[in-house]
């Protein structure tokens, strides 16, 4: 049997035993105990948010671990841990002060040299977090409440990086587990969050469970994305991972789960149909699906060969596969920066909006030196948009001449793949399809997958001195208008160099109760949330 099958009958079975009892007792379970029962994304195979690059890891961080700052709805850094923070020496000093009371889940207090250690082993592994470490002369402890960054150049974007929402957010552990190499999961998971993760009742594929976190004073303003009063209303949140789209949505129909972060786009029109429940877009921003080649092997470490592949897709046929039909829940063409940003532009779409067909490209892959070598194509079969998404891109490769090896693998075996760069026979791979939020691409900051630093960017490891100096240059940009030139020279590059090949923005909507009230927009957020 499939491990897909045996994680899927492992879910209905447990939904069977723990779920399958009139609805008020399975949402509220023992008297006054009030319980929220969450299907995510996809399963969290990885628990440290350093260690890995998805964003389930990403959700289950941030309710786990706080950070020293947060994102407003308008994605303006607000503070969170810090109460606030001093700029001295004509930018070249800061000075963050945590709020008092802070501590960590086992009761320790947050100390400063906790968020030291927590910002260098971020620092490690996020772009942004990488130029403001490059920025940086020292970050230390001025003492228990006081970071003390000592920077080379003023860094005036210092907070937003400390706020990012994508992966690799910068959250604050113990010490102890700061300290390990960000290669090295940390060993539990020991926040100062608005939940404690509950580890002895993790069931690994099917169940991960959080507790609210008694100890934990929320802020006085409101809440507001990842920034304000994060105030918990239930007393434990239950992620009940289930690959299998009709398993998940009659159990939300039925009421045995309360959320269902990402539905499958087959069944969304069922759900609005359906009593007794709310379907929306949360995310203003959306998602960007992406093509991502590993630029380390053949035969995509040619970049003449990454170019075929990008004037071969056509978006459109990804994003119906994404989000529908109806085009009011996608927007093509779509370049390398969010639509409305100050870094984007038209530059290059002629290539997006001419699509090569697969006989043109069968002779432009030829000249451009591809000899038939295998593929190794990662396709996560159970996460939805994923597999979709995955679908499209295996049948246009075969289609223009690719020898495709399609690896059809469960969502945490991808994660854990992707992350290897060795040769496709030695574990690795060469390329994979996948999606990131749209919020995430309004900069070079947040955007991850247009780096160009080799074997120190994240997984596909493109290399193109070009863009990191064009996107070295946008963080020191006086102003819009030259960060808009910045965007144009860096779309031009890109689709020059293609570290990845984007697809489209899709707007997924997300499925609940109606008797949910306070739900936040942007990501699937746990705080604010009541039954009414």
């Amino acid at each position: 049997m499939r491990r897909r099958s045996l994680v899927a009958s492992g879910a209905t079975a447990l939904l069977g035993s723990a779920l399958g009892r009139p609805r008020l007792a399975a949402a509220q379970g023992a008297p006054g105990r009030r319980i929220l029962r969450f299907v995510p994304q996809a399963d969290l195979a990885l628990l440290d948010p350093i260690h890995s690059v998805a964003f389930v890891s990403r959700n289950h961080a941030l309710m786990v671990y706080d950070t020293l700052y947060g994102w407003d709805s308008n994605l303006r850094a607000q503070p969170q841990m810090v109460e606030g923070h001093r700029v001295e020496q004509d930018g070249k000093l800061w000075l963050l002060r945590l709020r008092e009371g802070l501590r960590f889940h086992d009761g320790e207090p947050v100390r400063a040299q906790d968020c030291v250690a927590s910002i260098k082993r971020w620092g490690q592994r996020d772009g942004f977090g990488q130029a403001l470490m490059a920025a940086t002369d020292e970050v230390d402890a001025a003492d228990d409440r006081t970071i003390r960054f000592r920077l080379k150049k003023p860094f005036p974007l210092l907070p937003d990086a400390l706020a990012k929402v994508g992966t690799h957010v910068a959250v604050m552990m113990p010490e102890r587990h700061a300290s390990l190499p960000s290669s090295q999961p940390v060993p539990e998971m020991i926040g100062s969050g608005p939940f404690r993760y509950v580890a002895e009742e993790r069931l690994a594929g099917a169940r991960n469970v959080y507790a609210k976190n008694e100890a934990y004073v929320p802020r006085s303003e409101p809440a507001s994305y990842l920034s304000g009063g994060k105030v918990v209303h239930f007393d434990r949140v239950e992620w009940l991972t289930l690959p299998d789209a009709a398993t998940a949505s009659a159990a939300l129909q039925r009421g045995e789960v309360d959320w269902w972060e990402l539905p499958a786009v087959d069944v969304v029109p069922q759900l609005r149909r359906a009593r007794g429940l709310k379907v929306e877009a949360l995310d203003p921003q959306g998602a960007v699906g992406f093509f991502r080649p590993n630029s380390l092997h053949p035969p995509f470490d040619n970049p003449a060969i990454r170019r075929v592949i990008m004037r071969s897709v056509n978006q459109r046929d990804f994003m119906i596969a994404a989000a529908g039909e109806d085009q009011r829940n996608w927007h093509v063409p779509y370049g390398f920066f969010l639509p409305g940003s100050a870094m984007a532009s038209e530059e290059g779409f002629d290539i997006l909006r001419n699509p090569l067909d697969a006989a043109a490209a069968r002779r432009e892959l030829e000249a451009a030196g591809y000899k038939g070598e295998k593929v190794t194509f990662l396709a996560a079969t159970d996460f939805p948009v994923i597999n979709a998404m995955s679908e499209v891109a295996g049948d246009l490769m075969r289609r223009i001449g690719i020898n495709l090896d399609y690896v059809a693998a469960d969502w945490g075996s991808v994660v854990r793949r992707i992350l290897n760069q060795d040769p496709p026979d030695r574990g690795g791979w060469n390329a994979t399809v996948s999606w990131t939020a749209g919020s995430a691409q309004a900069n070079p900051a947040g955007n991850l997958l247009i780096r160009g630093h080799g074997r120190n960017a994240i997984f596909g490891w493109p290399t193109s001195p070009d863009l990191e100096a064009q996107r070295n240059a946008w963080f020191d940009a006086p102003d819009d208008a030259t960060r808009a030139a910045l965007g144009r020279q860096m779309q031009r590059q890109a689709f020059q160099d293609v570290p990845y090949v984007p697809l489209g923005q899709f707007f997924q909507p997300t499925a609940y109760r109606a008797d949910l009230d306070g739900m936040l927009k942007g990501i699937a957020l746990f705080y604010g949330i009541r039954r009414v």
